[in-house]
């Protein structure tokens, strides 16, 4: 979310959502909407019943694939809204206020990942909730029915694209938030699954808040450990992680606050450059490239979605560009971009264009030599991205498929 003291919305008379009519695409996608009520903003792909054949996990429901047909309940789906219909009676909804409501409403589910986090060879289930709240992870019952045993990861997780992602040099996964002020990491107890993590801050007390937006993990500078990132720069992950040293900060300026903040070649030069987006409930998506001149490094942004028509060679405009996410989509060794724009934000009204098409795009990756450029194909008008979009094998064949959950509530796309 954003609030008016934490940052500024664009307000734009721009009214075209896309300008232009996408290159003809070099994937097709089958578009399957799982469920029409809004319970989370995100939705994670996980084999919960071990059958060799990917589920979907979004809000507290699971649906077994591969047609997503049959759910099942991971924790209590209590959560209900009031319909107010025109004769005057209440109609009790099911989830929260999304595209069925006339009013704007918020999920307890913002984010969700699927881990073995027991290691007892069944996939568990993060699940981030509200910023500023807990975060759980829920153990995976091995078939049983009924509400599936949580236990704590944090107690107060920041930032509205916190990330379960590798954060160690040794490869460890943690949990890539802010909490209380402090940017930083959990990481789960080694041998002790059920126990809070531990908590890593790697800064000095700043700036960072429950809706902040913008948040990464990657190795910057190839010296082989991940660093961190946020909208103002990059954290540099020292050599020893050994109590909690403050990592060394490099000023860059990667936006007003976007929202998943990518590590990758872009243009094979093989130094690391940054996708993410500018402004999350704003307008612009952006690859940051990675120079080194005379020992200098430099940074110049080259604009994937803009804010007017004019910024890319394609004109693709669309707001909010709350999620991305990289992958191969076309099988050419190189990693895509999928983003497109969050439904609703903050509902109806108080975003740029809040109520044009929920377009969901995949930018295609070229390279020409030294030089490269992300191509876009639009996948779907009515559906969008969350604050979070996931990519992963779906289906009997496990091809790579797109995964939406948000206010429209959640969809599938397959190859």
């Amino acid at each position: 979310m954003n609030h008016p003291q934490f940052a500024s919305l664009f307000l734009s008379v721009l009214t075209l959502a896309a300008v232009s009519t996408p290159p003809a695409q070099a994937q097709s996608f089958s578009r399957k909407q799982v469920l029409t009520d809004f319970w989370a903003e995100g939705a994670a792909v996980g084999d919960f019943n071990k059958d060799g054949v990917p589920d979907l996990a979004y809000g507290p429901f699971w649906f077994e694939g591969p047609d997503y047909k049959k759910e099942h309940q991971f924790y209590p789906a209590t959560a209900t809204w009031q319909l107010a219909k025109p004769d005057g009676t209440v109609e009790i909804r099911p989830g929260f206020m999304g595209a069925k409501s006339p009013k704007n409403g918020y999920s307890d589910n913002f984010l969700a990942f699927t881990e073995d986090f027991n290691k007892d060879g069944w996939d568990d289930i993060l699940v981030i909730g509200f910023p500023g709240k807990e975060t759980f992870w829920y153990e995976n019952p091995k078939g049983a029915e009924g509400p599936w045993a949580k236990h704590l990861v944090l107690a107060s997780v920041d930032n509205e694209s916190p990330g379960y992602v590798t954060v160690t040099a040794d490869g460890r996964k943690g949990l890539v938030c802010s909490s209380g002020g402090f940017l930083g990491f959990g990481l789960p107890v080694e041998g002790k699954p059920g126990e809070p993590w531990t908590w890593h801050p790697i800064s000095p007390k700043g700036p960072w808040q429950k809706f902040t937006h913008g948040i990464g993990v990657g190795d910057l500078n190839g010296d082989g450990r991940p660093d961190l990132l946020e909208a103002r720069g990059w954290w540099e992950q020292p050599a020893s992680l050994e109590g909690n040293p403050e990592w060394a900060f490099h000023e860059v300026l990667f936006g007003k606050g976007g929202a998943q903040m990518l590590v990758t070649d872009v243009n094979g030069d093989g130094l690391a450059d940054v996708v993410t987006s500018i402004q999350a409930h704003g307008y612009g998506v952006a690859w940051f490239e990675q120079t080194r001149e005379n020992g200098a490094t430099g940074w110049n942004k080259h604009m994937i979605v803009g804010e007017k028509p004019e910024e890319t060679s394609h004109h693709t405009v669309f707001s909010q560009p709350h999620a991305l996410a990289l992958a191969d989509l076309n099988g050419d060794g190189l990693l895509d971009l999928v983003c497109g724009k969050r439904f609703w934000a903050h509902g109806p009204s108080g975003d740029p264009e809040p109520n044009a098409p929920a377009l969901l795009f995949w930018f295609e990756l070229k390279r020409n030599g030294k030089l490269a450029e992300y191509i876009p194909h639009q996948i779907d008008d009515d559906s969008g991205v969350g604050t979070q979009v996931t990519v992963a094998p779906l289906g009997r064949d496990r091809k790579l498929g797109i995964v939406v959950g948000n206010k429209k509530g959640l969809f599938t796309f397959e190859r």
